[in-house]
């Protein structure tokens, strides 16, 4: 069974491999940024967990700005009690447990948070490829984002909650 929680220092070991396993080394969080994240936006950072195994995570602070901007990926602060935009910098689920909507699990997970906190938007960046994932989920796709975040085109993404 998927259980969906709050991420714990604990998890750090777990998540930076799914980080790694997931992106390119341009753009993996590294083990301090995860860390960092970890202990100043627990409340926005979530694992889902299959059996005891981390299978998933989904994380990123709540910013005051409409859309990511690269800062954000060192620079991470705590998040308001309420209102602004939730973002999201990382989605990623492991390998091994892929193609059973973990995905789907997580970004729903947090909408939910998001939604009880008052949050205007849910807002990210992604690859050409994944628009159709977060389009299929309600997101716009608002055009190529300023983000040189691992020298890759960047796509902002929300949806208004």
């Amino acid at each position: 069974m998927l259980k969906i929680r709050n991420a714990t220092i604990n998890d750090l070991s777990a998540v930076v491999k799914i980080e790694h396993l997931c992106f390119s080394k341009e753009e993996a969080a590294t083990k301090e940024s995860t860390e960092k994240r970890i202990r100043l936006i627990p409340d926005s950072y979530f694992v889902a967990e299959e059996d005891g195994i981390i299978a998933g995570l989904i994380n990123g602070p709540v910013i005051k700005t409409k859309f990511i901007t690269d800062d954000l990926f060192t620079n991470i602060q705590e998040n308001p009690a309420a209102g602004c935009h939730q973002s999201i910098l990382g989605l990623a689920v492991d390998p091994h447990h892929q193609k059973r909507g973990i995905a789907a699990s997580l970004l729903q997970h947090l909408e939910k948070e998001a939604a009880a906190k008052k949050r205007e938007t849910i807002t990210l960046t992604c690859t050409e490829n994944l628009i159709s994932f977060y389009e299929k989920h309600g997101y716009c796709n608002n055009g190529v984002s300023s983000s040189e975040h691992g020298g890759m085109i960047w796509y902002n993404m929300s949806k208004k909650l």
